[in-house]
C-alpha cells in the first residue's frame, strides 16, 4: 500500500465492533501500531469461525498469514471501540486477501487500512492446500462487486 486510501464504510460487507483494552494505549496515549494487526486477526477469524465453520482446535486446515499491511490514518484510544470491517479483494485455490477498514463511531471515513494474506495449510504437514468448501463459500460472499 503506497498513498493513504480512502475507504468507507459502504464497501465492506462484513462488521464486527472490538473493545479496546486499557493495554492497548501506549505511552503516547493511543492504540499501539501493533495492535491494529490483532485487529485484523480478530475480525478475519471471528469470520471465517462463525461464517465459514473453521475448526481452529481440531480442523485439519489452518490459514497462516503469509503477508499484512496497514496504513494510518487516525488514532484510537481507549476505551473507544474499533469497527472493524471486512471484505475479500482477492480469493484464489489456496489463498485470500483481505482487505480491513478500522472505523471510528459514527465514522463513515476508516480510520485504518489493511490488508492481510491468509495462505491454507494442512495443519500437520503446513503444506498449501485447497480453500475448503465451507470456507470457500463463506468468503465469496465477502468479495468485491461479488
Amino acid at each position: 500500500m503506497s498513498d493513504p486510501v480512502s475507504e468507507t464504510r459502504d464497501r465492506f460487507p462484513h462488521f464486527l465492533t472490538i473493545p479496546t483494552r486499557w493495554m492497548d494505549n501506549d505511552i503516547y496515549g493511543h492504540v499501539n501500531n501493533v495492535v491494529y494487526y490483532s485487529y485484523f486477526d480478530t475480525v478475519i477469524n471471528e469470520y471465517l469461525i462463525a461464517a465459514g465453520g473453521l475448526d481452529i482446535h481440531d480442523g485439519g486446515v489452518v490459514g497462516v498469514c503469509a503477508e499484512s499491511a496497514c496504513q494510518y490514518k487516525a488514532p484510537f484510544a481507549f476505551p473507544e471501540p474499533v469497527e472493524a470491517g471486512l471484505r475479500v479483494g482477492h480469493l484464489g485455490k489456496r489463498s485470500v486477501r483481505y482487505e480491513i477498514g478500522l472505523f471510528k463511531a459514527n465514522r463513515e471515513e476508516a480510520a485504518a487500512v489493511g490488508r492481510f494474506v491468509h495462505v491454507f495449510v494442512d495443519r500437520t504437514s503446513m503444506k498449501p492446500v485447497p480453500i475448503p468448501d465451507s470456507l470457500n463459500t463463506a468468503l465469496a460472499k465477502l468479495q468485491v462487486g461479488g
